[in-house]
């Protein structure tokens, strides 16, 4: 389509240019498999591509090099973290873990395939911000516990979690912590040097770098097992041949991202947030107001459908996502939604703003002109509406 306006980034980003360029070489020129020093030269010249990606990310982590494994995105590191201690520590210390309510789907379904294997599982409830409940956490933690699982940005409403208090907590309990960092590395600052975090997941597709690449952080000495069979790549906790340009491209959209970058999505974000609560009635702002990341704007419209303002919104050049069951292969609504102790009715009309870098103060905008026009009329012809509403949406 034609002079679209993306606001879904936090599915997929646009690759950069620039990393697309960082790339190249390492399709059609230094393409060999990365070999050690003693292969022939186009092999050693992709191990040392490899090696200094590696480097690169890694100390905007806060990590070492020998720290950070390739992936090939956050759900194989969310799986790699959960199974893996799962697999290390089960038959060790214990068969429990803890998760919170709102977690990504492959830290839920990762869970929940460790119970139908006999583990016990832990949903932590979360307050109407998305905040973890510090005191449910502390009991739920249990001697035979072997790892807390809590994001640090939540995937659809933006709430960013006090990972430092989380972490602190779960290392005096004596229990391994994994943040998934999908939706805030780059986005909000995340220094594991000085945080006891275990296992952290990150990956280049939501920061214009491109998909098929993640990875996870694991600390010296975290007990772990490899997860996946095969060769002794990655230090021998990742099997199969390495994702050379996808690791320097990631290594590329990482070094891109600025705090400057940064503060112009929260100033669009609070653009999008202030003038729908203002001009547009009846309208819930979902996660919290200001703990939450750059580029997340999360809004319930009352008496209407997320999927009709989804398609309308597109008929009019704009891509923005919903957390409505029609949307879902589940049929289900937004289990985030429902986590922050929202009903169907909010979790059907909620629509998710996610920015990059290629929006504008001007797209922001148009899409809330653009919406509040929408609303009024969908409200005019809902039988939800109240009366007042839709004489006032006429």
């Amino acid at each position: 389509m034609h002079n679209l306006t993306y606001m879904d980034n936090s599915a997929a980003t646009r690759l950069d240019e620039r990393v697309m360029d960082a790339m190249m070489p390492y399709f059609f020129q230094t393409y060999a498999v990365a070999t050690s020093e003693f292969g022939y030269s186009i092999g050693i010249e992709a191990r040392e591509a490899l090696d200094e990606a590696r480097t690169s990310i890694a100390n905007q982590l806060g990590a070492l090099p020998e720290e950070l494994i390739f992936t090939s995105g956050d759900t194989e590191s969310n799986n790699m973290a959960l199974k893996g201690v799962a697999l290390e520590l089960g038959k060790k210390k214990g068969r429990h873990l803890v998760v919170s309510t709102i977690e990504d789907f492959p830290v839920l379904n990762s869970a929940r395939a460790l119970e139908r294997q006999g583990f016990r599982v832990t949903y932590l409830p979360v307050d109407g911000d998305g905040f973890v409940d510090m005191d449910a956490l502390e009991k739920a933690i249990e001697e035979d516990t072997i790892l807390v699982s809590i994001q640090h940005a939540n995937q659809e409403i933006g709430t960013v979690q006090d990972i430092t208090a989380i972490a602190t907590l779960c290392q005096r309990k004596g229990t391994l912590f994994h943040v998934d960092a999908t939706h805030t590395f780059g986005r909000v600052p995340l220094c594991l040097k000085d945080i006891p975090v275990h296992l952290a997941t990150v990956s280049a597709h939501t920061i214009h770098g491109p998909r098929g690449i993640g990875a996870l952080f694991i600390r010296r000495k975290t007990p772990i097992s490899k997860w996946m069979d095969g060769g002794f790549q990655e230090f021998d906790m990742r099997a199969g041949l390495e994702n050379i340009p996808g690791a320097v491209g990631f290594a590329k959209a990482v070094e891109l991202v600025t705090g400057e970058e940064n503060e112009r999505l929260a100033s669009i974000r609070d653009r999008i947030i202030d003038r729908l609560l203002a001009e547009v009635p009846s309208t819930t702002l979902n996660g919290h107001r200001t703990k939450r990341v750059p580029h997340n704007a999360n809004v319930t419209f009352h008496f209407v459908e997320g999927e009709s303002i989804t398609l309308h919104l597109d008929m009019h050049g704009y891509a923005v996502s919903t957390g409505s069951a029609c949307f879902s292969r589940s049929l289900e609504g937004s289990h985030v939604i429902f986590g922050i102790g929202g009903d169907h009715e909010r979790a059907h009309g909620s629509i998710r703003f996610t920015l990059g870098r290629y929006n504008t103060m001007e797209e922001a905008d148009g899409v809330v002109t653009t919406i509040a026009d929408i609303v009024a009329q969908l409200r005019r012809i809902s039988p939800l509406a109240p009366h007042e509403q839709q004489k006032d949406s006429v």
